[in-house]
């Protein structure tokens, strides 16, 4: 049929030829053509979707053209509507189809055609651009690429193109005719002639694609929809409309004649916009009398009208598929909220508000100019928060004068901790290799990367300074991202980390800066306590903070598995280093103006309590390297913290938690797990006790009470391990700790400590190695024959009569779903 279809043309040209008596060849070999298929269809792209945007973009700079001509030359446009269509027309026999794409620019003559689509990187828009700058004084054209390699995209779908075009009237060619461009994939000449169908363009051109049989599925109208939406939606500055057709159902007497379709494809606004609809009319007797049914009885009801027969009628319309100009080109000052969430939401197909935007231009410090729009996220997919480190974002639009170029930014992209961002990007001129995928310089992009970075920041710091309510919002959804991203960002680490918030235990949301500000006179550390999982007020709780709350000192109350890691990378703020409440070597500050005779206080107490030291030092050898005199702890008896090189109980949970082997077996690792020290609360009134029971047992071997003393080491050891548990480490045997407890509560309970529990236990039946029959293995009440496969509820006899069953549909968010009577 194509064939046939090329035959046809051939003919009419050369009967035309010879009666217009023009001098046109009809077959002009270029040894060009072949290696511009050969270089388009096997290196130049990558993605057989991209002709959709290269001939898109030619449109748009032809009709630019003639913009640009009219400025200086007015005859060449007479006012009418500068528009793209574009019309997929299925073959009858449903095997085969083509794509039409027309503008209504500035055409081109037989010369434009042959030089233009039959050259080698011959871009007659970059010629034309030069000629124009001298005349145009805006600089606002849109002019890019070159247009025979955009135009041999079309190989990439087709195996035949033909290009319909005709250039304006001007004084040295008042009569323009239309000519014909065919070429076919596996030619290596091309051809030109006369239009046998004669001027139905007015003016511009017109591209038909016969595609090949592995590129079908461009025929649907969806498919070109989203190939448009993704590449082309902002590149023009002109109306790209799609030729459409749905179905309607519509009351039969509404049917009317339908419109025939004409040859001519639409190129106009007006008929772009209109809409026909086909369909077989209904026929009526315009003889035929009217009867109505006049009720006699005035108290009886008339009846309801019956409802309208309803007729299907297709409609084929024109639908403007970039109706929404570029939000990025606008003034900031002029678009509205409403107008940057629908952007948002059309844009990145996200349909949830997005929490903040900042719209921007700027220069990347190579002279490459460009506008942007940064968007945050209402929530971060659930992908990131699964593996923040590897995730993968294509949200990053860049795109050059309107037009998508890539969402890659390869080693270039923003780090992990920014990969959420949602950023359109818009430069007006980038180094691009011929297929426009690529960039030639990653200069660019690295000065990009830093753009975007310092605008996130500022935006965020913003919104922080200005609007506390919104800020609390944002903490929800990126208050762990600020402290990934210090840790993970070293040179905005400063930065991001002032943007993280945390609880204390005076307030909540607080900053750094905020705490340093309010730390008491002498105070040289900002105090921390760290525990995953826990929440604040729990953590509030803990025996380490009793003294320093008591005090009025604030801490900071760590709770996620990012806080311990971004304080180790930070390890101070304004001078002021982080000190753990839970490790030994607690300073207040205000040691220096304590009082004489409170330092001669504690020298007695120390002297007091060694005898309680020394042999607690020897009881829990196993558990702790020292034991101490604690200047921490209000109400408790005693606490387990670990020493300046040792882990806390925090840091052994993440190890845990990650299964990090570190040092495991290794010489350190055995240190940083046993350096822990017992620190003792001498106003305690049970280490009161327990010292005076260790001053009270005998010195000489011959008056030594063994029970006693091994009631008093196990007192000791449950002391010992319920320190453990309460500074949240674990017990090294946590079933004789439990033993211990059962022993002392029997004694405390009077019960003796060796009497047994009654352990009798009903034994099972003899070993019956037999193997049970298919009939036992069958339920009790499921009868196979019964069984259709559908859901059910299956009731033994005995109990149908007792039992009542109601089911009720509940959709996906829990709630009962009515459904109205039938």
């Amino acid at each position: 049929m194509r064939f046939l279809h090329t035959l046809i043309y051939i003919s009419l040209a050369l009967f035309s030829s010879r009666v217009l008596g023009e001098d046109v060849d009809p077959v002009v070999p270029k040894s060009d053509v072949a290696r511009m298929r050969k270089i388009v269809i096997n290196s130049l792209y990558s993605h057989q979707e991209i002709f959709i945007r290269e001939l898109v973009s030619n449109a748009n700079d032809a009709i630019e053209k003639l913009r640009l001509t009219a400025l200086t030359d007015k005859s060449v446009w007479d006012g009418n509507p500068l528009n793209i269509t574009i019309k997929t027309v299925k073959d009858e026999d449903g095997k085969g189809g083509h794509i039409i794409i027309s503008d209504t620019g500035i055409g081109m003559s037989p010369e434009e055609l042959a030089t233009n689509l039959g050259t080698l990187a011959k871009s007659g828009t970059s010629d034309f651009l030069a000629r124009a700058e001298s005349q145009d004084g805006t600089g606002n054209g849109n002019l890019i690429g070159a247009f025979g390699l955009g135009f041999y995209s079309s190989f990439l779908v087709a195996d035949h193109v033909t290009v319909a075009s005709i250039p304006p009237k001007t004084s040295q060619n008042p009569e323009p005719i239309q000519h014909i461009f065919s070429s076919a994939a596996d030619d290596t000449t091309f051809e030109i002639f006369p239009d046998p169908r004669g001027n139905i363009l007015g003016r511009g051109t017109e591209i038909t694609l016969y595609l090949k049989k592995d590129a079908l599925e461009y025929l649907e109208e969806a498919k070109i929809q989203e190939l448009v939406n993704k590449h082309s939606s902002y590149s023009s500055s002109f109306p790209i409309y799609l030729y459409t057709t749905r179905t309607e159902e519509v009351p039969e007497e509404d049917v009317e004649e339908p419109v025939p379709e004409t040859l001519k494809e639409p190129t106009t606004a007006s008929e772009a916009k209109h809409s026909e609809a086909s369909d077989t009319p209904v026929e009526k007797d315009e003889d035929e009398a009217t009867i109505e049914d006049v009720e006699g009885d005035e108290d009886k009801k008339p009846e309801e009208p019956a409802a309208p027969k309803m007729k299907s009628i297709t409609v084929n319309e024109w639908s403007q598929l970039n109706a929404q100009p570029p939000l990025w080109t606008r003034d900031p000052k002029n678009v509205t909220d409403e107008e940057y969430s629908l952007f948002y939401n059309a844009f990145f197909k996200d349909f949830t508000k997005p929490l903040a935007w900042h719209h921007f231009s700027g220069d990347s410090g190579s002279g490459v100019s460009f506008k942007a729009i940064l968007y945050l996220p209402a929530k971060l997919a659930e992908e990131y928060w699964q593996q923040p480190l590897s995730y993968l974002s294509t949200d990053i639009k860049l795109m050059v004068k309107r037009v998508f170029i890539t969402s890659d930014l390869g080693e270039n992209g923003l780090p992990k901790w920014a990969s959420w961002a949602r950023v359109v990007i818009d430069a007006d001129d980038l180094p691009l290799n011929v297929s426009r995928e690529t960039l030639q310089s990653n200069r660019f992009l690295k000065q990009l990367k830093g753009v975007i970075i310092k605008r996130l920041i500022q935006l965020f710091s913003k919104i922080a300074e200005e609007d506390q309510d919104k800020f609390k919002e944002i903490q929800e959804t990126y208050g762990s991202i600020f402290k990934l991203g210090a840790v993970e960002d070293i040179k905005n680490r400063e930065k991001l980390a002032s943007l993280a918030r945390f609880s204390t235990t005076q307030r909540n949301d607080t900053s750094f800066d905020q705490y340093i500000e309010n730390k008491k006179k002498g105070q040289k550390q900002i105090f921390y306590l760290a525990e995953i999982g826990k929440k604040p007020e729990d953590l509030a709780q803990s025996i380490f903070v009793e003294k320093l709350h008591a005090r009025g000192y604030e801490v900071f109350l760590m709770t996620e598995p990012l806080d311990e890691i971004l304080l180790g990378h930070l390890r101070q703020w304004k001078n002021m280093p982080f000190q753990d409440v839970a490790k030994a070597g607690l300073k207040f500050g205000d040691e220096e103006l304590d009082p004489e005779e409170e330092k001669a206080q504690q020298k007695v107490l120390e002297e007091k309590y060694k005898p309680l030291i020394d042999w607690l030092k020897v009881e829990a050898k196993d558990t702790v390297r020292d034991v101490k005199i604690s200047n921490r702890l209000v109400r408790s008896p005693c606490a387990i913290v670990a020493e300046v090189g040792g882990y806390t109980a925090n840091v052994q949970k993440m190890m845990s938690a990650s299964n990090a082997k570190g040092n495991r077996g290794g010489i350190l690792h055995d240190y940083a797990m046993k350096a822990k020290v017992l620190e003792i609360n001498p106003r305690s009134p049970l280490i009161e006790g327990l010292l005076r029971r260790v001053e009270d047992l005998p010195v000489e071997e011959d008056e030594k009470d063994v029970e006693a003393e091994d009631e008093l080491r196990e007192v000791a050891s449950i002391l010992i391990d319920g320190a453990l548990v309460r500074s949240g480490f674990e017990v090294s045997d946590s079933n004789s700790f439990f033993s211990r407890v059962d022993r002392v509560l029997r004694r405390s309970l009077g019960v003796s400590e060796t009497a047994p529990t009654d352990t009798t236990v009903k034994p099972a039946p003899p070993v019956d190695p037999e193997l049970p029959t298919e009939e036992e293995q069958q339920m009790p009440y499921f009868n196979d024959e019964e069984d259709d496969g559908k859901a059910k509820v299956i009731v033994p006899d005995h109990l149908k009569e007792d039992v009542s069953i109601e089911m009720e549909e509940i959709d996906d968010d829990g709630n009962v779903v009515e459904h109205d009577e039938l």
